[in-house]
């Protein structure tokens, strides 16, 4: 697929920034690229700590929260936590079931299954934890779209405290959005229009710590325990792809730092069972292999399966449950190759393909993994995707979107036709009746604008820098720039007019490109590009221009760096 390349163009004083920082003037434009202006904001960037964390007392309404939290402490009250079954909620509800525990209350928890309940609190959870003498409710990671089901919960008596992170509900009327909120005894949400907090983008998790921060302080309880809820909250907010960026960098830093000496039994052994160096864990690990393992119970099993395991203090216990974990991502593995398969190819033979927002039906695939698939076919296509299939009462999607295209929004405007919906700008759930799918896509794609250029993949380049300037010492500042994701993406730096001395198709599956390029200053340079099923080889003898991002390579004792490729085109 073409891309468009653009390369930035904010300004500032990179040698001064470089001089005061102690940094390349490379690494000064990428930090002002990622939207820093002033010293403070490069300084909390470059150097941050938990001690820069905002304080939670500013969250509105989460001392509120806790005044009732300790009051039903003092009371013997039932607390029941619900929380999720994604790895945000998972998380979540570990931290505050722990906190709570250790506060001296009387505390449950349970999680929706995701095919027999959906998203979030419900009626069928409320009675459960109801029936059970639970006094009060207080959800993690979900709630500020249940008015219904809260409602319900008042009905009976119930006290509801409502901490999450989802964007508040709203409806169109006349084109205007009328914001609704639940009416619990307490919301505490950093989306609040009224919250004070400076910082609106955490995770369930990093809202649940917060309280549980305020408890620990409150209580006068030992605050080194609050490290290991520290941990939890990076993996949430590395899983739950929140942007990387204020204190969301600053916790996923603290909390990577602190797995090596981690002391929570499940994790040591999920990180064992994955085959991990424990030394040495990073987002991506996070990203792409714990997390995984995490939310694969809640897509195939039950998430209290991997809660379980954050709270088991036994190992051999410990690693038997995350073996299964692990075993459960290897099956949820190969249900989403063969189901995305099938995806990209239904779009590709029939009329859907002449579509701008992607709807494709899927009734025997596995609802717990539509997400995962609709979030292939948008990379695939470049196009929002979202993915439903039958469920046990009519169907259920979930999207995947891109920039450009505010999902959370585009499905709101057709929310006549859903029964439910939630979710954010770049990804969404919904149930439907299966009669309602047709229209469903009919109506948004009716109302998309979307124009050829946003429909384009766009790669943000840096730093236009020759490969001459690259050397081990720069290469290695870019990991002060570490975590990369979500609004800290891993910078790229383009050149070009680079010769093609050799090229060819490497590894077991011959998969893996790997080129010698000479510069126009005659520098010789190893470049490599991962993934090229079915894409095309640059020839030898011609010239590329190329996107890339240097990496220290390191064989036979002999350190170098070697250039991965993002893009490339002919000059």
């Amino acid at each position: 697929m073409t891309s468009n390349w653009r390369v930035y163009a904010k300004k500032a004083d990179f040698k001064a920034i470089g001089e005061k920082f102690g940094i390349d003037q490379v690494m000064a434009r990428i930090i002002r690229n990622r939207g820093l202006v002033n010293d403070e904001q490069i300084d909390m960037y470059l150097n941050g700590g938990i001690e820069n964390m905002h304080s939670p007392h500013l969250l509105k309404d989460a001392d509120r929260c806790v005044d009732i939290l300790i009051d039903k402490i003092d009371k013997g009250k039932i607390i029941h936590i619900i929380g999720d079954y994604d790895i945000d909620g998972i998380c979540s509800t570990t931290i505050l079931y722990k906190g709570l525990i250790a506060a001296g209350a009387k505390v449950d928890y349970a999680v929706p299954d995701r095919i027999a309940d959906g998203y979030g609190i419900n009626e069928h959870l409320i009675d459960e934890a109801f029936n059970e003498g639970a006094d009060t409710i207080i959800t993690c990671d979900n709630g500020i779209a249940a008015i219904q089901q809260i409602q319900y919960a008042k009905s009976k008596g119930m006290t509801v405290l409502v901490t999450d992170h989802h964007d508040i509900p709203f409806d169109y009327q006349n084109g205007e959005k009328t914001y609704k909120v639940p009416r619990a005894d307490v919301i505490v949400n950093p989306k609040q229009a009224d919250c004070t907090y400076p910082f609106d983008k955490l995770c369930g998790a990093g809202v649940a710590f917060k309280i549980i921060k305020i408890l620990y302080e409150r209580l006068k309880l030992n605050p080194i325990e609050l490290e290991e809820y520290a941990e939890l909250m990076a993996i949430a907010t590395i899983g739950d792809v929140v942007d990387l960026t204020d204190e969301n960098r600053i916790i996923v830093k603290y909390g990577l730092k602190h797995l090596a000496v981690t002391s929570n039994t499940g994790i040591r052994a999920l990180i064992q069972a994955c085959e991990l160096d424990i030394n040495n864990i990073n987002a991506y690990h996070i990203g792409f292999v714990i997390g995984p393992c995490l939310n694969a119970t809640g897509r195939l099993d039950s998430a209290s399966r991997a809660i379980e395991l954050l709270l088991t203090t036994d190992y051999n216990d410990a690693m038997e449950k995350a073996i299964m974990l692990r075993e459960l991502n290897i099956e949820r593995k190969d249900i989403t190759e063969e189901y995305a398969s099938l995806a990209i190819e239904q779009v590709e033979n029939t009329a859907l393909m002449q579509d701008n927002v992607l709807v494709v039906y899927l009734p025997e695939c596995h609802e717990s993994v539509a997400g995962i698939i609709a979030g292939r076919v948008r990379e695939k296509f470049y196009k929002p995707s979202i993915v439903i299939t039958k469920a046990e009462e009519g169907a259920k999607g979930s999207g995947r979107s891109i920039e450009g295209y505010n999902m959370f929004e585009e499905i709101s405007k057709c929310g006549s036709l859903l029964n439910k919906y939630g979710g954010h700008p770049m990804a969404a759930g919904i149930s439907l009746d299966i009669d309602k799918i047709d229209s469903f896509r009919k109506a948004l794609n009716a109302s998309q604008t979307l124009t050829e250029k946003e429909l384009t993949p766009t790669i943000w380049i840096d730093v236009p820098m020759p490969v001459d300037y690259v050397d081990i010492s720069l290469t290695k500042q870019f990991d002060k720039l570490q975590p990369f994701g979500k609004g800290n993406e891993k910078p790229v730096f383009a050149d070009r007019n680079l010769y093609v001395k050799e090229s060819a198709l490497i590894g077991k599956n011959r998969n893996v490109l790997r080129c010698k390029l000479e510069s126009e200053h005659g520098k010789l340079v190893t470049a490599i590009k991962f993934k090229m099923e079915g894409q095309e080889i640059p020839e030898e003898g011609r010239k590329i221009s190329m996107v890339y991002y240097p990496d220290i390579n390191e064989y036979n004792g002999i350190v170098s760096v070697q250039f991965r490729i993002e893009d490339w085109k002919y000059c």
